[in-house]
């Protein structure tokens, strides 16, 4: 059997696996209830709490750079 043989069959073999593993697969859903696409409940009475608690969040990630920075600068005497 030559080497080129030999290669082309690997590279079918492959490619056939390569080609099963690629098909998209349906929406898993769970059995204990429905498929929500966000991993919390959305807050259908108390919009102000969680918006406060949202902005909140997001703003201290936003914010710590800044902090960080401004220590440094400060901490150098600049």
């Amino acid at each position: 059997m030559s080497l080129a043989l030999a290669s082309r069959s690997v590279a079918r073999t492959h490619s056939a696996i390569f080609r099963r593993q690629l098909h998209a697969s349906h929406a898993v859903r769970s059995s204990h209830g429905d498929y929500h696409h966000l991993p919390f409940a959305w807050p259908h009475d108390k919009k102000a709490s969680f918006a406060i608690k949202l902005t909140a969040y997001l703003g201290l990630g936003f914010a710590i750079p800044f902090v960080a920075g401004a220590y440094q600068l400060q901490k150098s005497g600049a």
